[in-house]
């Protein structure tokens, strides 16, 4: 494949300087690449989409007309993080997750944060995903979030950027690992000559985690990954993490309240369940306590939690620092609890809850890229840029309507 002519653009390349050189992390990479021709390319990116379908790794797109499941996206060329800049990302992350997770413990107990004014009680109160059944809620060695998906983006300048947070049931894992193993057999040479970090081991380490929250006096404690069944998105990496880990992968109606723990149906009669990895939402984890139409659920599941019975990860509750507009004060969180300036930065953001602000995005809505305070996925969003009149219209609508639901982000040239 020949680079000449070339352009990065204004982009930020990590296979090549300014200058058209390639990096000292990707020269491997392309010397690789320049060795084979677009076509043999074009049949390894081929053969990688034929081999995840093959293999299942699929995701369910909500409402596309033109069907359910997809593979997961895959380029064939892969992006090279150097050592040191992963060092960087990795302290940047256990920071900010360690924040996160004494700002979540604050809000649900003596919320010091919002007594000292350094985020507004309103903003907390009115958060969908703020629950008022987590108030005194005490997880497992204090631990709220043990699993966090936090989206990182690159921009023209080299920096990286956190662009949000998920903490309520992240998702993407096993995409990453299959990914890798593919990418493996593709350019076995580069992995072997560039000693790239291992993620292979990822499974072990999340069972490890779960099985040390067990509740106390439990040896031998019995996970169960919960999900919310085939017809979810996700239901290929369920399946996935709970084979790898070699736990039971159980629906609500699997699991049921007795005598104060919960119990799993098995052929051989009920079988108490210590730790659960859920993967349904707050919403529908209990109808006795949240969603009461909920059927994915099981009820009764709360009182156990807050017996110490059996333990769940995330823990109840995480949601509320998903909030994208509790994002955009998460250098103010880490400063607070930490005493330090956030390591990775935020990318610019403008809060519609605030007046000044919420009139300048609307004034420029085509310039922004604005995002709904508790959807995910891409879903409630507007890329300005590439909007119509027509759905900027509708925007500004729904801005206006309810102020507190909609941030707005420049965009990036990712």
């Amino acid at each position: 494949m020949p680079f000449d002519g070339y352009d990065t653009g204004c982009f930020y390349d990590e296979m090549f300087e300014a200058d058209g050189s390639p990096r000292a992390s990707a020269r491997l990479l392309f010397e690789r690449i320049s060795s084979v021709g677009d076509a043999e390319l074009r049949r390894y990116q081929q053969a990688a989409e034929q081999a995840l379908f093959r293999m299942g790794i699929t995701f369910n797109v909500y409402g596309d007309e033109a069907g359910t499941e997809k593979i997961f996206p895959f380029d064939i060329i892969p992006r090279i993080v150097p050592a040191g800049e992963w060092t960087q990302i990795d302290r940047g992350l256990r920071q900010r997750v360690h924040a996160l997770n004494l700002f979540i413990d604050d809000i649900y107990h003596h919320q010091k944060i919002l007594n000292d004014g350094v985020i507004p009680r309103d903003l907390i109160l009115s958060a969908k995903s703020f629950r008022e059944a987590c108030i005194g809620l005490k997880p497992p060695k204090g631990t709220w979030c043990h699993i966090t998906g936090t989206d990182l983006v690159r921009h023209n300048d080299g920096q990286y950027y956190v662009l949000e947070d998920n903490l309520r049931c992240p998702s993407g894992v096993s995409y990453v690992l299959e990914n890798r193993e593919i990418m493996k057999r593709t350019f076995p040479q580069i992995f072997d000559r560039s000693n790239v970090r291992p993620v292979g081991d990822y499974p072990s380490h999340l069972l490890r985690m779960l099985q040390d929250i067990a509740p106390p006096g439990v040896a031998a404690p019995t996970v169960a990954l919960l999900t919310p069944g085939i017809y979810n998105s996700a239901y290929f990496e369920h399946s996935f993490l709970a084979k790898f880990m070699g736990v039971e992968l159980v629906e609500g109606r699997d699991l049921v309240v007795m005598n104060g723990y919960v119990m799993m149906r098995t052929t051989k009669g009920f079988e108490r369940v210590d730790v659960i990895y859920r993967r349904v939402d707050d919403d529908f984890l209990d109808p006795l306590t949240f969603r009461a139409d909920s059927l994915l659920g099981v009820p009764g599941i709360m009182d156990v939690y807050r017996a110490g019975r059996v333990a769940m990860a995330n823990a109840p509750g995480t949601g509320i620092a998903d909030d994208k507009v509790i994002y955009a004060y998460v250098p103010k969180i880490i400063k607070y609890y930490l005493g330090e300036d956030p390591i990775l930065p935020n990318v610019p953001t403008y809060v519609c809850w605030d007046d000044a602000e919420c009139r300048y995005v609307i004034e420029n809505l085509d310039k922004f890229v604005v995002k709904a305070a508790n959807e995910s996925g891409g879903y409630g969003m507007l890329v300005g840029p590439h909007s119509t009149a027509e759905q900027r219209e509708t925007f500004k609508e729904a801005i206006t309507a309810n102020p507190r639901n909609y941030i707005a982000q420049p965009t990036l040239a990712l």
